[in-house]
Order: C-alpha cells, then structure tokens, then sequence
C-alpha cells in the first residue's frame, strides 16, 4: 500500500496546490457567512474527489497488477495519454498568464461569493474538485497509480482517503487559519490571495509540466 500512496502523492499535491480553489475560499471567507460557506466547500471539495475517485477505482479494479506483478498495460497508455494531456494543459497556462502590468483574469463566479450560501459553496467546491478537467486528469492519475498496484478493496479505500485528505490541505489552510483567528486572518489570506491569482498561470504550468513528465515517464517505462 505504502507504494500506491506514494505512486499517488505527486497527484494529490498537485491538486492541493491549485491556485483557483484557494482563492475561492479565501474570498468566500471575506464574506457575512464566511465560517459556514468555508466549512460548506470544504465539505463539498471532500465529496467531488471522494466520489470520482470511487467510481473511477471501482471501473478500474480487477484490471491493475499484470501477472507478472507489473503494470497492467492500459494503465501504461493512460498514463501516457493523461501527460499528454498534462502538456498542453501546462501550454494553455503558460501562454495564458498575465503579462507585466497586467491583471489576472479570475473567472466570473469569484465575483458573487457575496451572495453564496452553503448549498452553493459546496456546489462549487464539487465542480472545482471533480469537474475541473486540470483536477479530473490528476484524480484519474492518482487511480491509475493507485490501480497499477494490485492491492485489495480495503487497501484501495485507505490509499485513496488519504490521497483525498493531501488534496484537502491547500483549501483547507485558509478556512482552518480564519477559525482560529479570525478577523486577524484577513490581512495574510488577502495577501495569499492576490499572489495566487497573479501567479495562477505559472503555478499551474510548473504543476501540470511536472506530472506529465512523471506521468508519460511511468508509462513509457512499464512496457
């Protein structure tokens, strides 16, 4: 198991790090309702990648270790197919990031988590975790790794819980940090959050060019 989790971390850091959810929470933590909407998306960011990641290890199981204790060989083409795809996700945020001088571009729903109750907090936090394409190619990488290994359903759910639980880590900072402070937490969530949206593009490109590099290396390599 120890080496389905660590098959499977690169994936989860990857995810933790994403700057768009961290931003999103930070800003929802500026908001009247703040302490519920910020447990309300980390509740629903759990569920986004409980949830894909289940139903995509459950098509998968019984289809990992080959029988010489090898990757299966569609693990090898998936995770060469996810790199590529990796790639050019990498590309597209490179190519996209603000010039000097120039604001980031934050997508439109940022600016009504004024009005976000908990229903819709957790709403979108699921469509962040599980819908995101740069976060569902990352998920499907952690399975694939996961899956590579052989192990059996319970081993499966303890390598993917805790896989679940490095993901949580990023958004999970600022809402822990605004509990314990409280008001005296505006001032650095603030500042973590205009770097972050500044710095989106490049943070995104050095993430998805370095899994992809891992991830078309593994699956090079298990022929």
């Amino acid at each position: 198991m120890g080496q389905a989790i660590g098959q499977a971390l690169p994936f989860a850091v990857g995810i933790t790090l994403s700057p768009i959810p961290i931003i999103g929470v930070v800003l929802m933590l500026a908001t009247p309702r703040a302490r519920i909407n910020g447990l309300a998306f980390l509740v629903g960011w759990i569920v986004g990648l409980a949830v894909v990641g289940t139903v995509v290890l459950l098509i998968s199981s019984g289809a990992g270790a080959s029988e010489d204790g090898g990757p299966a060989t569609w693990v090898n083409w998936l995770k060469i197919i996810l790199g590529v795809g990796l790639l050019s996700v990498a590309m597209k945020q490179w190519r996209g990031r603000p010039r000097a001088g120039e604001d980031a571009e934050m997508p439109s729903w940022m600016s009504s988590v004024d009005h976000f109750g908990p229903g819709r907090a957790a709403a979108m936090a699921v469509a962040l975790s599980a819908l995101n394409p740069k976060n569902l190619v990352l998920v499907l990488g952690a399975v694939a790794a996961i899956s590579q290994v052989g192990l059996d359903a319970g081993q499966d759910t303890v390598a993917m819980a805790i896989f679940i639980v490095i993901a949580t880590v990023g958004p999970a900072i600022p809402v822990v940090l605004y509990l314990v402070s409280g008001e005296r937490s505006r001032a650095p969530l603030d500042r973590l959050r205009t770097w972050m949206a500044q710095n989106n593009g490049v943070i995104m490109a050095v993430i998805c060019l370095l899994l992809a590099a891992k991830l078309i290396g593994d699956g090079i390599s298990g022929f």
